[in-house]
C-alpha cells in the first residue's frame, strides 16, 4: 500500500511538473485557447468576448500604459520584480495593507493555470509557472499573451475585444488617452468602465500617462 500510495504521489508530482511545462511550450507558439477566469466569469454570466491579434495590431500606446501601470521594471526583472515586493514588505510593516507587487509575468502566469481571487496558495504555486514562461519565452512574448488574456471588463477579454466594445476602434487604433483608461481599470475590470471613466479613474489614467514615456520598452 505504502508503494502504491509513493507511486501515485510520484506520478502526481510529475503531472505537476510537466503538464505547464508542455503548456507553457505550446503557447510560446499557439494562442491559448481559453483560461481559468474565462470559464469562471462565464459560468457567472458574465459573457465571453475574445479577438486574439498579435502584437503588432495593438497599439504601442497601451504597451507602454500597462507596463506603466502594472511592471514598469518589466524589461529589468527576470519574472520577479524584487525592488517592489522589498518595498511593499517595508510598506506592511510599517503599518500599511499589504499590498500586491506582480508583474506582468507573473499576472501572465495566473491568468493561464489559477484562480483569480489572491490568496498564499494561489501565490505558491504562481512561482513555478512563473519562472518557465521567463526561461521559455522573450519578452514580447510575454506581453501579447497577455494584452490577449487580460480581464478589460465584464466578459472582455484582451485588448481587440475591448477597445471595439469600449471605444468602437481596433486596439491598434487606441490614442494615448485610451490606452491609460484602459490601463487604470486593470486592478478592477468588472467595477470600472474605461469608456465611463469616473473621477478616480480618470485621475488615475492621468497618472499613467504621466509615466508612460518613460517606461522602458526596449526588451519588447
Amino acid at each position: 500500500m505504502r508503494r502504491r500510495l509513493l507511486r501515485f504521489a510520484l506520478w502526481c508530482l510529475a503531472a505537476a511538473l510537466l503538464l505547464p511545462l508542455a503548456l507553457v511550450l505550446l503557447y510560446r507558439f499557439v494562442p491559448p485557447p481559453a483560461t481559468p477566469l474565462m470559464l469562471i466569469r462565464a459560468a457567472e454570466g458574465h459573457g465571453w468576448s475574445r479577438d486574439w491579434v498579435p502584437l503588432d495590431r495593438i497599439s504601442p500606446h497601451l504597451v507602454r500604459a500597462v507596463l506603466a501601470s502594472e511592471d514598469q521594471r518589466f524589461c529589468a526583472h527576470w519574472g520577479f520584480d524584487t525592488v517592489e515586493l522589498r518595498r511593499a514588505v517595508e510598506d506592511w510593516r510599517d503599518g500599511g495593507r499589504l499590498r500586491g507587487a506582480s508583474t506582468i509575468t507573473q499576472q501572465t502566469a495566473k491568468n493561464l493555470f489559477l484562480w483569480p481571487r489572491s490568496d498564499v496558495l494561489r501565490k505558491a504555486l504562481e512561482v513555478y509557472p512563473t519562472l518557465l514562461i521567463e526561461a521559455l519565452w522573450p519578452k514580447r512574448r510575454v506581453v501579447e499573451v497577455y494584452l490577449n488574456i487580460v480581464e478589460f471588463g465584464p466578459g472582455l477579454y484582451g485588448a481587440e475585444a475591448a477597445s471595439g466594445a469600449l471605444f468602437g476602434r481596433g486596439a491598434a487604433a487606441l490614442t494615448p488617452v485610451q490606452a491609460s483608461l484602459l490601463a487604470a481599470v486593470l486592478p478592477n475590470p468588472l467595477g470600472r468602465n474605461a469608456a465611463r471613466p469616473d473621477a478616480f479613474l480618470t485621475a488615475r489614467a492621468t497618472r499613467i500617462r504621466g509615466v508612460m514615456s518613460g517606461v522602458d520598452t526596449a526588451c519588447i
